[in-house]
Protein backbone atom coordinates (compact mmCIF):
# COMPACT_ATOMS: atom_id res chain seq x y z
CA UNK A 1 0.00 0.00 0.00
CA UNK A 2 1.26 3.49 -0.81
CA UNK A 3 2.77 5.68 1.90
CA UNK A 4 1.31 9.13 2.57
CA UNK A 5 3.64 10.96 0.16
CA UNK A 6 3.02 8.42 -2.58
CA UNK A 7 -0.70 8.77 -1.96
CA UNK A 8 -0.51 12.56 -2.15
CA UNK A 9 1.25 12.39 -5.53
CA UNK A 10 -1.31 9.88 -6.82
CA UNK A 11 -4.17 12.13 -5.74
CA UNK A 12 -2.55 15.02 -7.60
CA UNK A 13 -2.23 12.83 -10.70
CA UNK A 14 -5.92 11.92 -10.54
CA UNK A 15 -6.87 15.58 -10.15
CA UNK A 16 -4.82 16.47 -13.23
CA UNK A 17 -6.31 13.64 -15.29
CA UNK A 18 -9.96 13.92 -14.20
CA UNK A 19 -10.40 17.52 -13.12
CA UNK A 20 -13.51 18.14 -11.03
CA UNK A 21 -14.44 14.46 -11.17
CA UNK A 22 -11.64 13.76 -8.64
CA UNK A 23 -12.15 15.31 -5.19
CA UNK A 24 -9.33 15.12 -2.60
CA UNK A 25 -10.13 14.55 1.07
CA UNK A 26 -13.74 13.88 0.10
CA UNK A 27 -16.51 13.24 2.65
CA UNK A 28 -18.10 9.89 1.77
CA UNK A 29 -20.51 9.45 4.71
CA UNK A 30 -23.29 10.89 2.51
CA UNK A 31 -22.83 7.93 0.16
CA UNK A 32 -23.57 5.41 2.91
CA UNK A 33 -26.92 4.67 4.52
CA UNK A 34 -25.43 5.07 8.03
CA UNK A 35 -24.29 8.61 7.12
CA UNK A 36 -21.18 8.00 9.24
CA UNK A 37 -17.42 7.92 8.71
CA UNK A 38 -14.51 10.08 7.70
CA UNK A 39 -13.27 11.17 4.27
CA UNK A 40 -11.59 9.23 1.48
CA UNK A 41 -8.16 10.39 0.33
CA UNK A 42 -9.82 11.01 -3.03
CA UNK A 43 -13.26 10.39 -4.52
CA UNK A 44 -13.45 9.71 -8.26
CA UNK A 45 -16.82 9.99 -9.99
CA UNK A 46 -16.56 7.90 -13.15
CA UNK A 47 -18.97 8.77 -15.96
CA UNK A 48 -17.47 6.56 -18.67
CA UNK A 49 -15.37 3.46 -19.22
CA UNK A 50 -12.48 5.81 -20.05
CA UNK A 51 -12.76 7.33 -16.57
CA UNK A 52 -12.56 3.85 -15.06
CA UNK A 53 -9.46 3.10 -17.12
CA UNK A 54 -7.82 6.36 -16.03
CA UNK A 55 -8.41 5.65 -12.36
CA UNK A 56 -7.30 2.05 -12.78
CA UNK A 57 -3.96 3.10 -14.25
CA UNK A 58 -3.18 5.39 -11.31
CA UNK A 59 -4.43 2.85 -8.76
CA UNK A 60 -2.31 0.06 -10.24
CA UNK A 61 0.85 2.12 -10.63
CA UNK A 62 0.67 3.36 -7.03
CA UNK A 63 -0.72 0.24 -5.31
CA UNK A 64 -3.66 2.16 -3.85
CA UNK A 65 -6.60 0.59 -2.00
CA UNK A 66 -9.97 0.96 -3.73
CA UNK A 67 -13.45 1.41 -2.29
CA UNK A 68 -16.41 1.07 -4.66
CA UNK A 69 -19.44 3.09 -3.57
CA UNK A 70 -23.03 2.57 -4.68
CA UNK A 71 -25.89 3.25 -2.26
CA UNK A 72 -23.58 2.25 0.59
CA UNK A 73 -26.23 0.15 2.32
CA UNK A 74 -23.75 -2.53 3.31
CA UNK A 75 -20.85 -0.31 4.39
CA UNK A 76 -19.62 1.04 7.71
CA UNK A 77 -16.82 3.54 7.09
CA UNK A 78 -14.40 4.26 9.93
CA UNK A 79 -14.43 7.66 11.60
CA UNK A 80 -10.81 7.90 10.45
CA UNK A 81 -11.93 7.63 6.84
CA UNK A 82 -10.49 5.61 3.97
CA UNK A 83 -6.83 6.10 2.96
CA UNK A 84 -7.31 5.34 -0.70
CA UNK A 85 -9.43 5.92 -3.80
CA UNK A 86 -13.21 5.83 -3.44
CA UNK A 87 -14.94 5.24 -6.77
CA UNK A 88 -18.52 6.03 -7.63
CA UNK A 89 -20.21 5.49 -10.97
CA UNK A 90 -21.91 8.56 -12.39
CA UNK A 91 -25.05 9.22 -14.43
CA UNK A 92 -23.52 7.54 -17.47
CA UNK A 93 -24.15 4.24 -15.70
CA UNK A 94 -27.76 4.89 -14.61
CA UNK A 95 -29.49 3.66 -17.79
CA UNK A 96 -32.16 0.94 -18.09
CA UNK A 97 -32.88 -0.81 -21.41
CA UNK A 98 -35.41 -3.42 -22.57
CA UNK A 99 -33.11 -5.37 -24.88
CA UNK A 100 -35.14 -8.42 -25.85
CA UNK A 101 -38.57 -9.85 -25.10
CA UNK A 102 -37.55 -11.17 -21.67
CA UNK A 103 -34.21 -9.39 -21.11
CA UNK A 104 -33.89 -6.16 -19.13
CA UNK A 105 -30.45 -4.56 -18.90
CA UNK A 106 -29.26 -1.77 -16.63
CA UNK A 107 -26.16 0.22 -15.81
CA UNK A 108 -24.36 -0.45 -12.56
CA UNK A 109 -25.55 2.80 -10.97
CA UNK A 110 -29.24 2.28 -11.83
CA UNK A 111 -31.37 2.00 -8.70
CA UNK A 112 -32.61 -1.57 -8.23
CA UNK A 113 -36.20 -0.54 -7.33
CA UNK A 114 -36.36 1.51 -10.56
CA UNK A 115 -35.34 -1.56 -12.55
CA UNK A 116 -38.03 -3.59 -10.76
CA UNK A 117 -40.62 -0.95 -11.60
CA UNK A 118 -39.58 -0.91 -15.26
CA UNK A 119 -39.91 -4.69 -15.39
CA UNK A 120 -43.39 -4.49 -13.88
CA UNK A 121 -44.52 -1.92 -16.47
CA UNK A 122 -43.30 -4.25 -19.20
CA UNK A 123 -45.20 -7.17 -17.72
CA UNK A 124 -41.97 -9.01 -16.81
CA UNK A 125 -41.83 -11.02 -13.60
CA UNK A 126 -38.87 -12.01 -11.45
CA UNK A 127 -37.67 -8.75 -9.92
CA UNK A 128 -40.64 -8.10 -7.63
CA UNK A 129 -38.50 -8.97 -4.57
CA UNK A 130 -36.16 -6.08 -5.42
CA UNK A 131 -38.73 -3.30 -5.09
CA UNK A 132 -37.78 -2.45 -1.51
CA UNK A 133 -34.03 -3.17 -1.66
CA UNK A 134 -32.17 0.18 -1.47
CA UNK A 135 -29.26 -0.80 -3.72
CA UNK A 136 -27.74 -0.03 -7.08
CA UNK A 137 -27.67 -2.74 -9.72
CA UNK A 138 -23.90 -3.04 -9.33
CA UNK A 139 -24.04 -3.45 -5.57
CA UNK A 140 -26.97 -5.84 -5.77
CA UNK A 141 -25.14 -8.10 -8.20
CA UNK A 142 -21.89 -7.96 -6.26
CA UNK A 143 -23.46 -9.10 -2.99
CA UNK A 144 -26.25 -11.19 -4.54
CA UNK A 145 -28.89 -9.08 -2.82
CA UNK A 146 -32.20 -10.69 -1.99
CA UNK A 147 -35.44 -10.54 -0.06
CA UNK A 148 -38.66 -12.52 0.40
CA UNK A 149 -36.97 -15.81 -0.45
CA UNK A 150 -35.58 -14.62 -3.80
CA UNK A 151 -32.24 -13.19 -4.88
CA UNK A 152 -30.43 -11.64 -7.83
CA UNK A 153 -28.82 -14.99 -8.68
CA UNK A 154 -32.21 -16.34 -9.81
CA UNK A 155 -32.70 -13.69 -12.52
CA UNK A 156 -29.19 -12.56 -13.46
CA UNK A 157 -28.14 -13.51 -16.99
CA UNK A 158 -24.73 -11.81 -17.09
CA UNK A 159 -22.76 -8.86 -15.74
CA UNK A 160 -20.12 -6.61 -17.24
CA UNK A 161 -17.32 -6.23 -14.70
CA UNK A 162 -14.45 -3.75 -14.69
CA UNK A 163 -11.42 -4.94 -12.74
CA UNK A 164 -9.12 -2.29 -11.31
CA UNK A 165 -6.25 -4.75 -11.17
CA UNK A 166 -6.38 -5.59 -14.88
CA UNK A 167 -7.78 -2.24 -16.04
CA UNK A 168 -10.35 -3.72 -18.40
CA UNK A 169 -13.94 -4.98 -18.63
CA UNK A 170 -15.27 -8.47 -19.24
CA UNK A 171 -18.78 -9.86 -19.51
CA UNK A 172 -19.30 -12.73 -17.09
CA UNK A 173 -22.18 -15.18 -17.11
CA UNK A 174 -24.12 -15.57 -13.87
CA UNK A 175 -23.01 -19.21 -13.63
CA UNK A 176 -19.37 -18.06 -13.40
CA UNK A 177 -19.94 -15.71 -10.44
CA UNK A 178 -20.20 -18.47 -7.80
CA UNK A 179 -23.38 -16.88 -6.44
CA UNK A 180 -24.68 -18.05 -3.09
CA UNK A 181 -26.37 -16.42 -0.09
CA UNK A 182 -25.11 -12.80 -0.06
CA UNK A 183 -21.98 -13.87 -1.94
CA UNK A 184 -20.26 -13.75 -5.33
CA UNK A 185 -16.64 -14.31 -6.28
CA UNK A 186 -16.21 -10.66 -7.34
CA UNK A 187 -13.25 -8.91 -5.69
CA UNK A 188 -13.35 -5.68 -3.72
CA UNK A 189 -11.81 -3.80 -6.66
CA UNK A 190 -14.32 -5.17 -9.19
CA UNK A 191 -16.98 -2.75 -10.43
CA UNK A 192 -20.18 -4.09 -11.97
CA UNK A 193 -20.79 -1.54 -14.73
CA UNK A 194 -23.92 -3.22 -16.12
CA UNK A 195 -26.08 -6.32 -15.81
CA UNK A 196 -28.65 -8.24 -17.84
CA UNK A 197 -31.65 -9.86 -16.15
CA UNK A 198 -33.57 -12.75 -17.72
CA UNK A 199 -37.20 -12.43 -16.64
CA UNK A 200 -40.50 -14.14 -17.36
CA UNK A 201 -43.72 -12.79 -18.90
CA UNK A 202 -46.36 -12.18 -16.23
CA UNK A 203 -49.68 -10.51 -15.54
CA UNK A 204 -49.07 -6.85 -14.69
CA UNK A 205 -51.76 -6.74 -12.00
CA UNK A 206 -50.29 -9.75 -10.19
CA UNK A 207 -46.76 -8.36 -10.45
CA UNK A 208 -47.92 -5.01 -9.05
CA UNK A 209 -49.80 -6.78 -6.25
CA UNK A 210 -46.70 -8.69 -5.13
CA UNK A 211 -44.62 -5.51 -5.21
CA UNK A 212 -47.16 -3.64 -3.08
CA UNK A 213 -47.16 -6.51 -0.59
CA UNK A 214 -43.37 -6.36 -0.33
CA UNK A 215 -43.44 -2.57 0.15
CA UNK A 216 -46.00 -2.93 2.91
CA UNK A 217 -43.99 -5.69 4.61
CA UNK A 218 -40.89 -3.46 4.60
CA UNK A 219 -42.73 -0.50 6.15
CA UNK A 220 -44.32 -2.71 8.81
CA UNK A 221 -41.19 -4.62 9.85
CA UNK A 222 -38.17 -2.38 9.22
CA UNK A 223 -37.25 0.76 11.18
CA UNK A 224 -36.93 4.08 9.37
CA UNK A 225 -36.64 6.53 12.27
CA UNK A 226 -32.81 6.68 12.18
CA UNK A 227 -30.05 5.87 9.65
CA UNK A 228 -29.27 2.17 9.36
CA UNK A 229 -27.77 -0.32 6.92
CA UNK A 230 -30.52 -2.89 6.82
CA UNK A 231 -29.53 -6.35 8.01
CA UNK A 232 -26.28 -6.24 9.99
CA UNK A 233 -25.66 -9.99 10.12
CA UNK A 234 -26.34 -12.78 7.67
CA UNK A 235 -29.05 -15.25 8.58
CA UNK A 236 -27.56 -18.57 9.74
CA UNK A 237 -28.83 -21.58 7.83
CA UNK A 238 -32.30 -22.50 9.07
CA UNK A 239 -32.57 -19.53 11.43
CA UNK A 240 -32.64 -15.74 11.45
CA UNK A 241 -30.11 -13.34 12.90
CA UNK A 242 -32.91 -11.10 14.17
CA UNK A 243 -34.50 -13.94 16.12
CA UNK A 244 -31.17 -14.91 17.72
CA UNK A 245 -30.40 -11.31 18.70
CA UNK A 246 -33.86 -10.85 20.19
CA UNK A 247 -33.66 -14.21 22.02
CA UNK A 248 -30.40 -13.04 23.61
CA UNK A 249 -32.30 -10.07 25.07
CA UNK A 250 -30.43 -7.50 23.01
CA UNK A 251 -33.23 -5.40 21.52
CA UNK A 252 -32.62 -1.71 22.34
CA UNK A 253 -29.05 -2.48 23.50
CA UNK A 254 -26.98 0.70 23.16
CA UNK A 255 -23.30 1.43 22.71
CA UNK A 256 -22.72 5.15 22.68
CA UNK A 257 -25.50 6.52 20.49
CA UNK A 258 -25.87 3.36 18.36
CA UNK A 259 -28.81 1.11 19.20
CA UNK A 260 -30.29 -2.27 18.31
CA UNK A 261 -33.74 -1.55 16.88
CA UNK A 262 -36.77 -2.42 18.97
CA UNK A 263 -38.67 -3.09 15.74
CA UNK A 264 -36.20 -5.46 14.08
CA UNK A 265 -33.26 -6.77 16.12
CA UNK A 266 -30.99 -7.24 13.08
CA UNK A 267 -31.19 -3.51 12.30
CA UNK A 268 -28.84 -1.18 14.16
CA UNK A 269 -29.77 2.49 14.35
CA UNK A 270 -27.33 5.39 14.22
CA UNK A 271 -29.07 7.81 16.55
CA UNK A 272 -28.05 11.50 16.47
CA UNK A 273 -24.51 11.80 17.79
CA UNK A 274 -23.51 8.28 16.77
CA UNK A 275 -20.03 7.51 15.53
CA UNK A 276 -18.97 4.68 13.26
CA UNK A 277 -17.01 3.31 16.21
CA UNK A 278 -20.25 3.14 18.24
CA UNK A 279 -21.84 0.99 15.54
CA UNK A 280 -18.74 -1.19 15.23
CA UNK A 281 -18.62 -1.77 19.00
CA UNK A 282 -22.33 -2.59 19.03
CA UNK A 283 -21.78 -5.18 16.29
CA UNK A 284 -18.95 -6.78 18.24
CA UNK A 285 -20.92 -6.87 21.48
CA UNK A 286 -24.00 -8.38 19.83
CA UNK A 287 -21.87 -11.00 18.08
CA UNK A 288 -20.22 -12.01 21.36
CA UNK A 289 -23.43 -12.13 23.38
CA UNK A 290 -25.41 -14.06 20.76
CA UNK A 291 -22.65 -16.66 20.58
CA UNK A 292 -22.68 -17.00 24.37
CA UNK A 293 -26.45 -17.35 24.42
CA UNK A 294 -26.94 -19.68 21.45
CA UNK A 295 -23.57 -21.01 20.35
CA UNK A 296 -24.09 -19.40 16.93
CA UNK A 297 -21.45 -17.05 15.53
CA UNK A 298 -23.23 -14.38 13.51
CA UNK A 299 -21.34 -13.34 10.39
CA UNK A 300 -21.52 -9.63 9.46
CA UNK A 301 -23.42 -8.75 6.30
CA UNK A 302 -22.15 -5.17 6.55
CA UNK A 303 -18.55 -4.58 5.42
CA UNK A 304 -16.28 -2.41 7.54
CA UNK A 305 -13.99 0.06 5.77
CA UNK A 306 -10.89 1.65 7.30
CA UNK A 307 -9.47 1.20 10.79
CA UNK A 308 -11.52 0.68 13.96
CA UNK A 309 -10.48 0.29 17.59
CA UNK A 310 -10.66 -3.31 18.80
CA UNK A 311 -10.90 -4.78 15.30
CA UNK A 312 -9.98 -8.21 16.64
CA UNK A 313 -13.28 -8.29 18.58
CA UNK A 314 -15.41 -8.59 15.42
CA UNK A 315 -15.10 -11.91 13.61
CA UNK A 316 -16.16 -13.15 10.22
Amino acid sequence: MADSEHLRLAVAELREAMGAKATPDAPIARFTSFRLGGPAAVLCECETETDLETVSKVVSENDLPVLVLGKGTNLLVSDRGFPGVAIRLGKGFEWISHEEESILAAGGMAQLPRVANRAARLGLSGLEFAIAIPATVGGAVKMNAGAHGSSVSEVLDSATVFNFGGGSSATVGAADLDMSYRHTNLAQNDVVSSARFRLQPGVQEKIAGRMEEYRRHRSETQPVEAPNAGSMFRNPQGDSAGRLIEAAGLKELRVGKAEVSAKHANFFLARPGSTAQDVFDLMARVQIQVERASGVLLIPEVSTVGEFEGEEQLRG
